[in-house]
Protein backbone atom coordinates (compact mmCIF):
# COMPACT_ATOMS: atom_id res chain seq x y z
CA UNK A 1 0.00 0.00 0.00
CA UNK A 2 1.53 3.31 -0.98
CA UNK A 3 2.17 6.25 1.48
CA UNK A 4 -0.85 8.88 1.63
CA UNK A 5 -0.93 12.17 0.06
CA UNK A 6 -0.58 13.52 4.12
CA UNK A 7 2.12 10.96 4.58
CA UNK A 8 4.08 12.41 1.98
CA UNK A 9 3.45 15.66 2.33
CA UNK A 10 4.71 15.37 6.32
CA UNK A 11 8.21 14.15 5.19
CA UNK A 12 8.37 16.46 2.39
CA UNK A 13 8.02 19.15 5.04
CA UNK A 14 10.49 16.92 7.74
CA UNK A 15 13.08 17.16 4.66
CA UNK A 16 12.82 20.58 3.62
CA UNK A 17 13.19 21.54 7.39
CA UNK A 18 16.13 19.66 7.71
CA UNK A 19 17.62 21.03 4.27
CA UNK A 20 16.88 24.72 5.29
CA UNK A 21 18.96 23.88 8.96
CA UNK A 22 21.54 22.36 7.43
CA UNK A 23 21.86 25.06 4.81
CA UNK A 24 22.12 28.13 7.71
CA UNK A 25 24.86 25.87 9.20
CA UNK A 26 27.12 25.78 6.29
CA UNK A 27 26.01 29.65 5.45
CA UNK A 28 27.58 30.36 8.98
CA UNK A 29 30.58 28.30 8.33
CA UNK A 30 31.55 29.71 4.88
CA UNK A 31 30.86 33.11 6.43
CA UNK A 32 33.77 32.23 8.85
CA UNK A 33 36.16 30.50 6.51
CA UNK A 34 39.64 31.75 5.32
CA UNK A 35 42.21 30.00 3.74
CA UNK A 36 46.25 31.34 3.57
CA UNK A 37 48.55 30.46 1.34
CA UNK A 38 52.27 31.28 0.69
CA UNK A 39 54.29 31.29 -2.93
CA UNK A 40 57.07 28.38 -3.23
CA UNK A 41 59.97 30.62 -3.18
CA UNK A 42 57.72 32.34 0.49
CA UNK A 43 57.72 35.84 -0.42
CA UNK A 44 54.43 36.21 -0.88
CA UNK A 45 51.56 35.06 1.56
CA UNK A 46 47.69 36.10 0.80
CA UNK A 47 44.48 35.19 2.70
CA UNK A 48 41.41 34.38 1.03
CA UNK A 49 37.63 34.09 1.37
CA UNK A 50 34.81 31.10 1.27
CA UNK A 51 33.86 33.49 -2.12
CA UNK A 52 37.68 33.54 -3.45
CA UNK A 53 37.87 37.37 -2.48
CA UNK A 54 41.52 38.45 -1.35
CA UNK A 55 41.32 39.67 2.17
CA UNK A 56 45.28 39.89 3.02
CA UNK A 57 48.28 40.59 1.19
CA UNK A 58 51.57 40.24 2.80
CA UNK A 59 54.88 40.60 1.54
CA UNK A 60 57.77 38.45 3.66
CA UNK A 61 60.55 39.29 5.03
CA UNK A 62 61.79 41.90 2.42
CA UNK A 63 62.02 39.45 -0.45
CA UNK A 64 60.08 42.33 -2.59
CA UNK A 65 62.90 44.45 -2.56
CA UNK A 66 65.37 42.31 -4.80
CA UNK A 67 62.93 40.92 -6.91
CA UNK A 68 61.94 41.82 -10.38
CA UNK A 69 58.68 43.06 -10.58
CA UNK A 70 57.38 39.95 -12.95
CA UNK A 71 58.71 37.37 -10.28
CA UNK A 72 57.13 39.46 -7.48
CA UNK A 73 53.65 39.41 -9.60
CA UNK A 74 54.21 35.45 -10.50
CA UNK A 75 54.35 34.88 -6.76
CA UNK A 76 51.39 37.07 -5.78
CA UNK A 77 49.43 35.64 -8.33
CA UNK A 78 50.78 31.89 -7.34
CA UNK A 79 49.86 32.11 -3.59
CA UNK A 80 46.38 33.69 -4.36
CA UNK A 81 45.52 30.86 -6.92
CA UNK A 82 46.85 28.17 -4.24
CA UNK A 83 45.01 30.22 -1.62
CA UNK A 84 41.33 29.81 -3.97
CA UNK A 85 41.69 26.65 -5.06
CA UNK A 86 42.35 25.59 -1.27
CA UNK A 87 39.33 27.58 -0.33
CA UNK A 88 36.85 26.01 -3.58
CA UNK A 89 37.83 22.52 -2.37
CA UNK A 90 37.10 23.55 1.07
CA UNK A 91 33.16 24.95 -0.57
CA UNK A 92 32.95 21.76 -2.25
CA UNK A 93 33.29 19.71 0.51
CA UNK A 94 31.31 21.77 2.76
CA UNK A 95 28.52 22.08 -0.05
CA UNK A 96 28.68 18.75 -1.81
CA UNK A 97 26.84 16.41 0.68
CA UNK A 98 24.22 19.54 0.84
CA UNK A 99 23.71 19.99 -2.46
CA UNK A 100 22.87 15.98 -2.69
CA UNK A 101 20.00 15.91 -0.60
CA UNK A 102 17.18 14.94 -2.46
CA UNK A 103 13.46 15.78 -1.87
CA UNK A 104 12.63 12.84 0.56
CA UNK A 105 14.06 10.23 -1.31
CA UNK A 106 11.39 10.72 -3.68
CA UNK A 107 13.05 11.55 -6.80
CA UNK A 108 14.65 9.40 -9.33
CA UNK A 109 18.30 10.40 -9.10
CA UNK A 110 20.40 12.28 -6.75
CA UNK A 111 20.81 16.11 -7.48
CA UNK A 112 23.97 17.31 -7.13
CA UNK A 113 26.21 20.53 -8.61
CA UNK A 114 28.79 20.05 -11.23
CA UNK A 115 31.32 21.23 -9.40
CA UNK A 116 33.51 21.85 -12.61
CA UNK A 117 31.08 24.17 -14.39
CA UNK A 118 31.20 26.22 -11.06
CA UNK A 119 35.33 26.46 -10.30
CA UNK A 120 36.59 25.52 -13.98
CA UNK A 121 39.94 24.78 -14.53
CA UNK A 122 40.96 25.89 -10.50
CA UNK A 123 40.55 23.16 -8.53
CA UNK A 124 43.40 21.01 -11.10
CA UNK A 125 45.40 23.63 -12.40
CA UNK A 126 46.67 24.19 -8.85
CA UNK A 127 46.40 20.73 -7.23
CA UNK A 128 49.24 19.95 -5.40
CA UNK A 129 49.55 16.41 -6.70
CA UNK A 130 49.48 17.41 -9.79
CA UNK A 131 53.21 17.75 -11.22
CA UNK A 132 53.63 20.67 -13.63
CA UNK A 133 50.99 23.50 -14.16
CA UNK A 134 50.19 26.57 -15.76
CA UNK A 135 51.27 29.14 -13.23
CA UNK A 136 54.22 26.79 -12.13
CA UNK A 137 55.18 26.80 -15.99
CA UNK A 138 55.02 30.51 -16.60
CA UNK A 139 57.11 31.00 -12.42
CA UNK A 140 59.62 28.91 -13.77
CA UNK A 141 59.89 30.41 -17.24
CA UNK A 142 60.22 34.20 -15.36
CA UNK A 143 63.07 32.68 -13.31
CA UNK A 144 64.82 31.13 -16.27
CA UNK A 145 64.45 34.46 -17.62
CA UNK A 146 65.63 36.48 -14.81
CA UNK A 147 68.36 34.11 -15.16
CA UNK A 148 69.69 34.86 -18.46
CA UNK A 149 72.73 37.20 -18.85
CA UNK A 150 71.17 40.67 -20.53
CA UNK A 151 72.84 41.29 -23.81
CA UNK A 152 74.96 44.35 -23.79
CA UNK A 153 73.25 47.17 -25.94
CA UNK A 154 74.05 47.81 -29.80
CA UNK A 155 76.85 49.99 -30.93
CA UNK A 156 75.03 53.32 -31.12
CA UNK A 157 72.31 52.20 -28.81
CA UNK A 158 71.04 52.99 -25.46
CA UNK A 159 74.74 53.76 -24.37
CA UNK A 160 75.65 56.17 -26.85
CA UNK A 161 75.09 59.76 -27.00
CA UNK A 162 71.71 60.44 -28.74
CA UNK A 163 71.99 63.56 -31.29
CA UNK A 164 68.01 64.31 -30.64
CA UNK A 165 68.90 64.85 -26.94
CA UNK A 166 69.96 67.84 -25.82
CA UNK A 167 73.00 68.31 -23.49
CA UNK A 168 72.40 69.76 -20.13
Amino acid sequence: MSPSIEDRVARARAHLKATEEAAAKVRGELAAASVTARSADRSVQVAVGAKGELTSLEFLDGKYRSMAASQLSASVLEAANAARAEMARRVVDTLDPLTRMTAGGLAPERMGVDWGSVFGSLISETSVEQGSTAMSRLRDEIHEDEDEEEPAPPPGGRGATDKRQGST
